[in-house]
């Protein structure tokens, strides 16, 4: 199997002076989306300047960004004594009139580079990918805080094409010692109209469109229809007493009085009808 250092196709492991060498995307391996809307991920110059003789002392790399113009494959990054030009995002305004320094780190010595074979290891694959990589457009506090200290890095232009250099610096000297050659331009993305985005997995048509609107009202309608047949329950319910409650009156009113009673019925006194004569005057019956 072969090792994993071959599947970052570095670029910067090509040996051979820095200046003929190129700054590269980072590979697909480690950074599937690459470039994004703000962001270029790019591979850091591994074993690329101490490629053809050790160096001695301390040394830091900076990157600069420059967005592609015509004459952005010529534009310097160093003044007539060679020290690095300190230009920020601000003054360049994002890379337009000239190179702005986005990062800075410290060169790491080939033998010291983390093994890639722990790359699948969750808890190291952070220090990993700070090792091999490096991502422009990071970070926006610079742009709002004034108390922000370190490089400005924020975040690129969409569909905008940049260049990117590596600098080799001195720290005991100050002076660059060397650098590569700005990188091809690299073209950010560009944000996607929303309009223009199909949400649908599918193809959609008039039909469909009908179907799923009525499929999406359809539980509303059992909603109401439900919350209806428990209302009309109830009000069935109070109907049905107040309905045998005046069939009990009227049937005790149609008794009819058993044969062969000659006392009045209750229901003749209620009523006002006449009473007997004898019951009147029982005085002059017995005369």
């Amino acid at each position: 199997m072969p090792p994993l250092w071959a599947l970052l196709s570095l670029g910067c492991l090509r040996f051979g002076s820095a200046v003929n060498l190129q700054p590269q995307l980072a590979s697909v391996t480690f950074a599937t989306n690459n470039p994004t809307l703000t962001t270029v991920a790019l591979e850091k110059p591994l074993c690329m300047f101490d490629s053809s003789e050790p160096l001695n002392g301390m040394y830091e790399i900076y990157l600069y960004v420059l967005v592609d113009s015509a004459s952005s494959r010529n534009a310097s990054v160093q003044d007539s004594t060679k020290t690095p030009l300190n230009s920020t995002f601000q003054q360049t305004e994002g890379g337009r009139t000239g190179p702005y320094k986005a990062a800075a780190f410290d060169l790491t010595p080939c033998n010291d580079l983390p093994s890639l074979d722990a790359v699948g290891d969750v808890s190291q694959a952070s220090q990993i990918l700070n090792a091999y990589l490096v991502r422009v457009g990071t970070n926006s506090t610079c742009l709002w805080d004034p108390n922000f200290q370190g490089l400005c890095n924020p975040p690129l232009l969409g569909a905008t094409e940049y260049r990117f250099k590596y600098v080799l610096v001195s720290m005991s000297t100050g002076l660059v010692q060397d650098q590569t050659l700005w990188s091809d331009p690299i073209r950010t993305k560009w944000l996607t109209p929303y309009s223009t985005i199909d949400t649908w997995p599918g193809r959609r048509s008039g039909g469909m469109i009908v179907i799923t609107s009525i499929l999406g009202s359809l539980p509303f309608f059992l909603l109401v229809g439900f919350a209806g047949a428990i209302i009309l329950s109830f009000v069935d319910m109070g109907s049905s007493d107040g309905e045998t409650t005046h069939d009990s009156q009227i049937t005790q009113e149609a008794v009819p009085k058993s044969l062969g009673t000659s006392e009045p019925s209750y229901t003749s006194v209620n009523r006002g009808l006449p009473l007997d004569r004898a019951e009147v005057y029982p005085s002059k019956l017995q005369d």
